[in-house]
């Protein structure tokens, strides 16, 4: 993830994206849970890699085990 995955304040707004690329991961993430396959990704894409994908999820896993919350606190449980 980190040699394909970039962070720069000037570009994007400073949004995470992809190396060499003004595509945020977001972009990308968002269009996979709307249907789009990585076969699409890499055709409407041609500068992406198979592994570029792939770090766009490292990255969003890497974000989403940051903070641990406790299910009952999100069920309104305690």
């Amino acid at each position: 993830m980190d040699n394909r995955i970039t962070i720069d304040p000037k570009v994007c707004h400073g949004q995470a994206r992809i190396k060499g690329t003004r595509i945020p991961v977001h972009q990308i993430l968002r269009m996979l849970a709307n249907g789009d396959t990585i076969e699409d990704l890499l055709q409407e894409y041609p500068s992406l890699t198979r592994e570029d994908i792939l770090a766009c999820f490292d990255y969003a896993a890497s974000l989403a085990e940051e903070e641990v919350t406790p299910l009952e606190v999100l069920s309104g449980e305690v």
